[in-house]
């Protein structure tokens, strides 16, 4: 029987995928498996039992990936799950960037009660005039997911678009549309766009990236969409660009009371994958993952350990093995298995920065002896038996 914890509510449409041989827990630390949306992890003890994380959306900022990795934990996100979600809303924020849609019914707000409401609004509507997108240029940093969905519905639109991504994978460059400028640089996005939209993680490279230098680079009226990551922006220098007249509007999904008492931004309630249909998406995503984890010891979309994935163990046995990535780790467990006279039928090996995962199928019924031996090898993180 595994138990799983729910940090947040999780789509039930998700939750009804476990089998009879599930248990929901109250208690993180009784969980062999948990489910989280945006519960932060970083400050909780992570108990011996647990051994995998699912995360029921892209970002895992939330999550202490390099801690959990040393305890042998797994952790998931769900890439892609989200993204038409998050899509829409991105082009929702630029046409509230091109029109002044915002002020216009705030506007109209203030003044719904006054009996000449009709005739005010004809009188005082050109101060909300806006703009078109089509024919204007959009940059799209970041081509993952999300980005991807983006870049071609901005074509669509009729927008020139800019695409950069040094990390792009092949799978997402078919994807795109081929009306798609490919810049090389981030800095020609800077340069030649009228509308900047941001589709990165948050991490060293990344943070505060939208600063007063890329500013000095960018158009004069220039506006910017981050539903990304708060983190991506030094709020000062976005205040000092607004002031300035550089950025004309900044549509971000992370308000704060220091950006949302700033002239000319738009600030939602961290919305963008608030769709029934995107948590539905994640939640199934998520456990779909889990299971698979438990079931057969297989890793997809690992966000600290590498894929692995060996199906259905078809033989008697099947061990599984985080582990530190050194030398000399994967001939220690063949050698251990052939001292108590266990023969391998297949295997794989898999490593990730510091980490790596083993997998190992053998022709007779594993047994608690074999994997206490091999737990005492040194390095050995976490052993787990599948069958």
């Amino acid at each position: 029987m595994f138990k799983v914890n729910c940090l947040n509510p999780i789509a039930k449409v998700g939750l009804d995928l476990f089998s009879d041989n599930y248990e929901q827990v109250e208690h993180f630390e009784d969980a062999d498996a948990v489910l989280v949306r945006s519960t932060s992890i970083h400050e909780l003890e992570l108990p011996h039992s647990l051994v995998a994380i699912a995360r029921a959306g892209a970002g895992v900022n939330n999550i202490p990936l390099d801690k959990c990795a040393d305890h042998g934990i797994v952790v998931f996100n769900t890439p892609g799950a989200n993204a038409n979600g998050v899509k829409e809303i991105v082009l929702a924020g630029l046409f509230m960037a091109a029109r002044n849609l915002v002020g216009g019914i705030n506007w109209v707000n203030s003044v719904k009660e006054d009996p000449e409401v009709a005739k005010k609004v004809e009188k005082n509507k050109s101060k909300f005039g806006g703009t078109e997108i089509k024919g204007k240029k959009l940059g799209v940093i970041g081509l993952g997911a999300v980005g991807i969905l983006v870049a071609n519905a901005a074509i669509k639109l009729g927008m020139e678009v800019y695409g950069y991504d040094p990390f792009i994978s092949v799978d997402s460059a078919w994807k795109l549309s081929k009306f798609i400028k490919h810049t090389k640089s981030i800095e020609e996005i800077f340069r030649e766009c009228d509308y900047i939209t941001v589709h990165v993680p948050s991490n060293d490279t990344t943070k505060g990236m939208f600063n007063k230098e890329a500013f000095a680079l960018m158009k004069d009226g220039v506006k910017i969409l981050n539903f990304s990551r708060d983190t991506l922006v030094n709020d000062d220098d976005m205040i000092d660009a607004l002031n300035s007249g550089k950025v004309s509007r900044y549509v971000t999904d992370f308000p704060n009371l220091k950006i949302c008492n700033a002239e000319g931004v738009i600030a939602i309630p961290h919305l963008g994958a608030s769709t029934n249909e995107a948590e539905d998406n994640c939640a199934i995503m998520a456990v779909n993952q889990l299971r698979d984890f438990l079931e057969n010891g297989n890793i997809r979309n690992s966000v600290n350990y590498p894929t692995c994935d060996m199906g259905i163990c078809m033989q008697a046995g099947r061990i599984v093995i985080n582990h530190i990535n050194r030398p000399n780790m994967l001939s220690q467990f063949t050698s251990t298995l052939a001292q108590e006279n266990f023969n391998i039928s297949d295997m794989t090996n898999k490593s990730r920065g510091q980490w790596a995962y083993t997998m190992l199928d053998i022709e007779s019924p594993t047994t608690d002896e074999i994997v206490k031996k091999i737990g005492k090898i040194d390095g050995v993180l976490k052993v787990r038996i599948i069958k």
